[in-house]
């Protein structure tokens, strides 16, 4: 095989081609890939490409997607990256995305006011941001193209709509090109039968990359934790200092079978109102006896005040929970006026955070360590926020975890009166 030739032999033997000759070989992806980067063998549904960065992810999708329109197999395409910007700037424009790859003469059309590429033969991709998945809610495909899936803000929400449209043609598939993070969807695809899952390691295609990559960035983190899961791609369940690990999530699945003496709501409410605001957090936990149990996460994002406050009030009723718990440090009085806005009646505690959020965390910890609460059934986006949180500065906010931590200090941490008792 040329590829397996010393490097001066395969310069000589270019050096040997016309410009006809160059160009086919230059856009001969069977040529210049890896065995990595190939699509793996078997009858799956979704290729799974768990790589450290430089691997050449970009690229593996990029030619997948090439390839698939080529031989027929993809007419309507679903690009999905963490935002559009991305989409465009990576997926399609990157010096590794679809507009490179393909040769000028099956190059698409790129519309980018549509979000939209056209190929000669009639294929056509349109970008999605992972941001809004409601965007995916509709649209069929035959081929989806999901980039740093972990890296997604609603990963549980945008992987489902995308699920619900992969549903045209005889086989319509999904590649999925991302750096592994801790994420509860990541855990669920790697162990799902339909999913083939390549991994590969930045080293593969260290010749390809800047020397000062491999001087300044490699050799700072590689054998670090950061390392080992941006580098080498290693999947690192549990954060080092975080409260609570996946282990011991995993074994707290249980739903209520005793009496529950005490229902609430909490409510860590947004700071701010919008579709790039942070999420709600509406955690429904309940009490019986020394035994706490999480029964529901109603968190939602994107909502009004009204909107967010109407849905804690639906938890309220649905669970016919006692109270409302509200964190009253965002605009405590407007929390208590909306929610009473929806329902004069319903019972609100305001509750303010005087400490900061690993000291309140910390004893909550604490009862999941004695075994003390369970969750009634798996919650993602909830145990995502439990299994990396630190309390490090961090961009994302852990308004689920808030939620969480008020509920059960409530019902586990406050000394309460007499309860009512009742069945779920």
């Amino acid at each position: 095989m040329l590829r397996s030739l010393p490097k001066r032999l395969i310069r000589k033997f270019l050096g040997t081609l016309n410009k006809a000759e160059s160009e086919a070989l230059l856009y001969d992806w069977a040529f210049w890939a890896r065995p990595t980067q190939h699509p793996p063998p078997g009858n799956w549904t979704h290729w799974l490409i768990l790589a450290g960065r430089g691997f050449g992810k970009t690229r593996t999708g990029a030619e997948w997607v090439r390839a698939r329109v080529e031989a027929g197999q993809a007419r309507h395409i679903a690009l999905i990256a963490p935002t559009l910007g991305d989409a465009r700037a990576v997926m399609v424009e990157g010096e590794s995305g679809l507009l490179a790859v393909c040769p000028p003469d099956r190059r698409p059309k790129f519309e980018p006011s549509k979000h939209l590429l056209t190929w000669p033969c009639g294929a056509k991709a349109r970008l999605f941001s992972a941001d809004q998945p409601e965007r995916l809610r509709g649209p069929q495909h035959d081929t989806a193209w999901a980039d740093e899936l972990c890296a997604w803000r609603l990963p549980d929400a945008g992987w489902d709509m995308l699920m619900f449209g992969l549903r045209l043609g005889g086989k319509p598939q999904c590649c999925i090109t991302t750096t592994p993070k801790p994420i509860a969807l990541l855990k669920r695809l790697v162990i799902d039968p339909a999913v083939a899952v390549t991994t590969g390691s930045t080293y593969e295609n260290i010749e390809n990359l800047a020397p000062s990559f491999a001087r300044d960035v490699i050799a700072k983190y590689e054998n670090t934790r950061l390392g080992r899961q941006e580098l080498a791609a290693e999947l690192l369940w549990d954060v080092p200092g975080a409260l609570w690990s996946r282990d011991q999530i995993d074994g707290l699945y249980a739903p209520p079978t005793a009496r529950l003496e005490r229902i609430v709501v909490a409510i860590d409410p947004p700071a701010t109102a919008g579709s790039n605001a942070d999420a709600c957090g509406i955690i429904v936990a309940a009490r019986s006896g020394r035994m706490a149990y999480v029964l529901a996460d109603r968190s939602c994002q994107g909502l009004s005040p009204l909107g967010w406050a109407a849905r804690a009030v639906e938890a309220y009723h649905d669970f016919q929970a006692d109270r409302i718990i509200a964190e009253g440090n965002q605009g405590g009085d407007m929390v208590l006026a909306l929610l009473h806005q929806i329902d004069p009646n319903v019972a609100v505690r305001r509750v303010h955070a005087r400490r900061g959020k690993v000291t309140r965390a910390e004893p909550v910890a604490a009862l999941y360590e004695q075994g003390r609460v369970f969750h009634a059934a798996p919650m993602p986006a909830l145990e995502d926020q439990m299994v990396t949180f630190t309390g490090a500065p961090s961009a994302d906010s852990p308004d689920r975890l808030d939620a969480l931590v008020w509920a059960l200090a409530d019902l586990m941490l406050t000394p309460k009166g007499q309860p009512r008792l009742r069945s779920l």
